[in-house]
């Protein structure tokens, strides 16, 4: 399991979708502890365009265009990513940190 990658979550918790796509955007030294959760961000179909969304399609594994919604984090429990879609590019996660540091107000 990595930072970047997305997976299928069935019957996430507040959410009511049957399933919904996830990017975990942990630390990786997080992912790769203890911890039993991740913090990582859901996917949807329809985005807005706004600074705090990444748009995502086939090249990371979805079957279309959708968004990650970076104002919208969400812990979840590393067993409940079991169902591997993809991964991020080098780029487009890049655009996902970018994305972050604006929505939680982060300046370098």
């Amino acid at each position: 399991m990595h930072r970047g990658e997305l997976y299928r979550v069935h019957n996430p918790p507040g959410d009511p979708r049957r399933h919904r796509i996830f990017v975990i955007v942990s630390r990786q030294t997080m992912i790769d502890g203890r911890s039993p959760m991740l913090i990582c961000a859901p996917v949807y179909t329809r985005g807005s365009g706004l600074s705090t969304q990444v748009r995502v399609g086939t090249d990371e594994g979805l079957k279309h265009d959708s968004w990650i919604l970076c104002d919208n984090l969400a812990s979840v429990p590393k067993s409940d990513l079991r169902q591997y879609v993809g991964s991020l590019s080098p780029a487009k996660l890049a655009e996902v940190d970018h994305a972050l540091s604006i929505a939680l107000e982060l300046r370098f």
